[in-house]
């Protein structure tokens, strides 16, 4: 996030939205979340406010379900 925050305030290419969702989706939910809220980047985008937090819900579901299962 704090990359991207930087390269948006350079008007310089930007890292794909889908790109930081990806990232969210296979277990860095929790550092989208908090590198939202360091850099304050993303913060009006709805599907991100919404999106990111469901994804860490998704992550510790995961999470718990391979500890219960490994």
């Amino acid at each position: 996030m704090g990359y991207d925050k930087q390269r948006a305030k350079h008007h310089e290419w930007r890292v794909p939205e889908k790109r930081l969702f990806g990232l969210g989706a296979i277990g860095g939910a929790l550092g989208v979340w908090m590198g939202m809220r360091v850099w304050r980047h993303k913060t009006k985008h709805r599907s991100f406010t919404v999106g990111v937090p469901l994804l860490f819900l998704w992550n510790v579901v995961l999470g718990a379900a391979y500890v219960q299962w490994s």
